[in-house]
């Protein structure tokens, strides 16, 4: 099956990182959002949930996408706010459970997590998964007085 046009970059904070739909390429997709989110200035431990919540995403969409296929990354820092969406073709309509331990890592560890499923039997589904976690910004004392 022939890979579909990804949908054009929105904005220009947006990083589009494409490889192949494959375990071995999590180690690249956890430092990638790791370094984004170091320089959009989240904490410590928001640095750390992005790493795991977009490692389980990217998992599960490479467990669903087909042999030898692309998985897109795309990564956009809007204000405090750093999203992901992630992006592989399947030959499954189903959409990822809801009810897994997998999807209750994914909801704990961002602010919103959704999962789409497009497309229909003749050139393949399309699987998304899109989840955002947002900057906790700390006013310094005295501002505001």
């Amino acid at each position: 099956m022939a890979d579909r046009q990804p949908p054009p970059l929105r904005t220009t904070n947006d990083i589009e990182l494409r490889l192949g739909a494959d375990l071995a390429q999590l180690p690249i997709v956890r430092s990638v959002v790791a370094t984004i989110a170091t320089r959009a200035d989240f904490d410590l431990d928001a640095i750390a949930d992005l790493r795991l919540a977009v490692d389980e995403a990217c998992s599960t969409l490479i467990t669903r996408a087909v042999p030898g296929s692309t998985m897109r990354c795309l990564f956009t820092v809007t204000g405090d706010e750093l999203r992901f969406t992630g992006t592989v073709h399947s030959a499954s309509a189903d959409s990822p459970s809801t009810k897994s331990f997998g999807w209750r890592v994914l909801t704990t560890l961002t602010d919103s997590v959704e999962a789409h499923v497009t497309g229909d039997g003749q050139l393949g589904h399309q699987v998304d998964i899109e989840l955002a976690k947002r900057r906790v910004v700390v006013d310094a004392p005295g501002a505001g007085a």
